[in-house]
């Protein structure tokens, strides 16, 4: 059901231009149709901000249970910020403190850029986990994307994530592997996810610790995977939320990059992405730009509206039915109340009543932060 535009923030009306349906504060007053209250912890660089508020509300929307959707988009310290981006920020965020006070139904953090080799040595790292430490007993279910997957797996279970030595980058066939979850029991057996990483947690360290993998891919490794509850936590590894065009620039930035000396090699293609014949055009690009490069002369264009029409989304639908089937979830166990995660009558270790049911033992270890 729809959301409810209950601030100013400019997202909502470009989902409407879009063609999502979005209520007015008004128009929602006279519906008898409960809220729910969803955060987005946007940790997201300057450039890809304003885009991943869309591509996260743009699924929310999307659900089908009968309800009202509230969305509460903050952020924290420690990431760095261009002079209109901060304004965008303190015009139409909300505050951590606020968010804290307020309480949230489900939350949602972003993945971010890092700098520093561990990310125990992030600036932002500490301010996250005072989100994480709040969202473990007070939210009913937080999604995590990427990054905000390997910090809370490493805060919460002692495991770090492993340098691949490469960048896992482009969109990959997966197989759901545990279609008893409802988080993924309506949904097709494969398909497809964007991925976009230098780092991985793998499955056998991720059952090692208690987690239960319910999506992974031969090439990509694991898409998705549940807290030892089977609900408080979803680990996302890849980007369902991309739009077709994310990928794409991407790759351009990432060709500015090596146009202007902040990366030594071309970049490659992402994978399973591009067409052949639009992978050959962009090879003759490439080597177009390396001459420039070479030669002084300006970086040559790139125009998207040549190559949008050839790209395929295989993973939107797929997005938003497992959007969709998280939501219903929260709905069936979250309290009227959200401050308080669970009703009452709701086993915090069970919420869903399915532990038993997926074979996941009593010995598994409960989420619980440890030191670094």
């Amino acid at each position: 059901m729809p959301l409810v535009a209950h601030t100013n923030l400019p997202t909502f009306r470009r989902l409407s231009e879009e063609g999502q349906e979005v209520l007015t504060v008004e128009r929602a007053r006279h519906q008898d149709i409960r809220e729910m209250h969803i955060g987005l912890l946007n940790m997201m660089p300057d450039a890809a901000l304003e885009a991943t508020e869309r591509q996260f509300y743009r699924l929310v929307g999307a659900a089908n249970p009968i309800v009202q959707f509230h969305m509460h988009p903050f952020t924290i310290e420690g990431l760095p910020r261009s002079e209109a981006a901060q304004a965008h920020i303190d015009r139409y965020y909300e505050s951590f403190a606020k968010i804290r006070h307020d309480g949230l139904d489900g939350l949602i953090i972003s993945g971010a850029n890092v700098t520093h080799a561990h990310l125990q040595e992030e600036p932002f790292w500490l301010p996250l986990t005072e989100v994480f430490d709040w969202a473990r007993h007070c939210v009913t279910s937080t999604l995590c994307s990427c990054l905000a997957t390997h910090a809370l797996i490493q805060y919460g279970y002692g495991l770090e994530r492993t340098h691949l030595g490469f960048k896992r980058w482009g969109v990959y066939s997966h197989r759901v592997v545990a279609p008893q979850h409802p988080l993924v029991a309506t949904i097709n057996t494969r398909f497809d996810v964007p991925h976009s990483r230098y780092n991985e947690i793998f499955r056998e360290d991720m059952e090692r610790v208690g987690l239960k993998v319910l999506v992974e891919s031969g090439e990509a490794g694991v898409h998705l995977a549940i807290s030892e509850d089977l609900v408080r936590v979803v680990f996302f590894q890849g980007h369902p939320e991309y739009d077709t065009v994310s990928l794409l620039k991407e790759y351009k930035r990432e060709v500015q990059r090596f146009f202007v000396g902040e990366r030594s090699d071309y970049p490659p293609l992402p994978e399973h992405y591009f067409t052949y014949e639009l992978a050959d055009r962009l090879n003759e690009y490439g080597q177009r730009v390396r001459l420039a490069r070479h030669d002084g002369a300006p970086l040559p264009p790139l125009v998207e509206a040549d190559i949008i029409p050839h790209l395929d989304n295989t993973w939107r639908d797929t997005a938003k039915a497992v959007f969709n089937n998280w939501l219903g979830l929260i709905y069936q166990v979250t309290d009227q109340d959200r401050r308080k995660p669970l009703m009452d009558q709701i086993d915090p270790r069970d919420p869903l009543g399915l532990v038993e049911k997926l074979s996941v033992t009593d010995q598994v270890p409960e989420y619980s932060p440890r030191p670094l």
